[in-house]
């Protein structure tokens, strides 16, 4: 079972990801935001590359069963419903709702990793469920951390911690021993190193101190939570949905109440 990582989807192209099994980490936020919102019973994520494909793939979809979800540099875009945030994606906001979901880095990985075999979205919020998931499975991953734009330096500290965390609880669930790339083994040696509190880790990443400046304090604490949303998003044709098993689990209770979305 070989797993490989990758910090950045920014050297990746669709047919360099077709027929792998993916799992797409962006834990501040999207990921966290994806698991969440669908443990809170909307119907489907639909990610996009592109403002302009979130308002294309809207106008073709009913408008009120529809939202459109995302951020620029952290903050609502302009004219969508719903930010970034997992505290805006509540039970009363999205359930039974298809939402279009646009941000800077977990969405363009999302679309590129597509025509994957297997395609999951992962987290320290959904973890466990994770690492069962691709114990069944017993089969070779690659984990593409969404990373941060190469603007940025393209490397998340966050997403690379993740990584490891989720190599180091697979190593002790599947019987054989793991083949880890190059990558994989440094995001174990991360993780090793940063992983003993997870909320420190993320208070005193990049991301982490960003999203605090402009209000987010307490997204941090949400996507730090180990478990605290024990589903998995899945790729199933043309959107992410949660896995069968999954359905109708609900979000944990460590999930504050929602924030009301912003018009």
């Amino acid at each position: 079972m070989k797993i490989e990582v990758s910090f950045s989807a920014a050297h990746l192209d669709e047919m360099q990801l077709r027929e792998k099994n993916v799992v797409v980490i962006d834990v501040l936020r999207a990921s966290t935001t994806i698991t969440t919102a669908l443990a809170n019973g909307a119907r489907e994520i639909i990610p996009v590359a592109t403002i302009e494909n979130a308002v294309k793939v809207s106008g073709s979809l009913f408008g009120d069963v529809t939202l459109r979800g995302g951020e620029r540099n952290g903050k609502i875009i302009q004219g969508f419903n719903l930010g970034n945030s997992p505290l805006e994606y509540g039970p009363a906001t999205v359930r039974g709702k298809s939402i279009i979901y646009c941000t800077t880095n977990g969405s363009v990985a999302l679309v590129r990793a597509r025509h994957a075999r297997n395609l999951l979205v992962g987290s320290f919020v959904n973890l466990t469920r994770l690492v069962e998931f691709m114990s069944e499975v017993s089969a070779d991953f690659l984990l593409l951390c969404a990373g941060r734009v190469p603007a940025l330096g393209g490397f998340s500290l966050e997403d690379a911690v993740c990584a490891g965390m989720i190599i180091d609880r697979l190593s002790k669930e599947v019987a054989e021993v793991l083949d880890l790339s190059d990558g994989a083994v440094a995001a174990r040696t991360l993780f090793k190193s940063h992983g003993r509190s997870i909320p420190k880790l993320l208070k005193s990443s990049d991301h982490g101190k960003y999203l605090a400046q402009i209000g987010f304090t307490e997204d941090l604490k949400i996507c730090s939570a180990v478990d605290g949303v024990p589903v998995l998003p899945v790729w199933t044709g043309t959107s992410l949905r949660l896995r069968k098993e999954d359905a109708g689990k609900g979000a944990a209770e460590s999930v504050p109440a929602e924030k009301p979305p912003t018009t």
